[in-house]
């Protein structure tokens, strides 16, 4: 993988249980797992990412949260 600059949120516990972004350099947005670095990349574009950060910010996803 590309050497990129993987960012974890403020609100990690930084105890492994996070995800990381990283923006590659055709542009598309990727997320892994912090504690399995090498098992595997989401990509995602923009748009999909912007849509997915609106929906949090709009509660679309707090029923996921225990």
């Amino acid at each position: 993988m590309p050497d990129l600059r993987w960012r974890t949120s403020s609100f990690s516990t930084g105890e492994g249980n996070c995800v990381e972004v990283a923006v590659f350099a055709d542009g598309t947005i990727g997320v892994r797992d912090s504690k399995d670095p090498a098992g595997g990349t989401l990509r995602f574009t923009w748009s999909e990412m912007d849509a997915w950060v609106k929906g949090c910010k709009a509660g679309e996803f707090d029923d996921l949260l225990g």
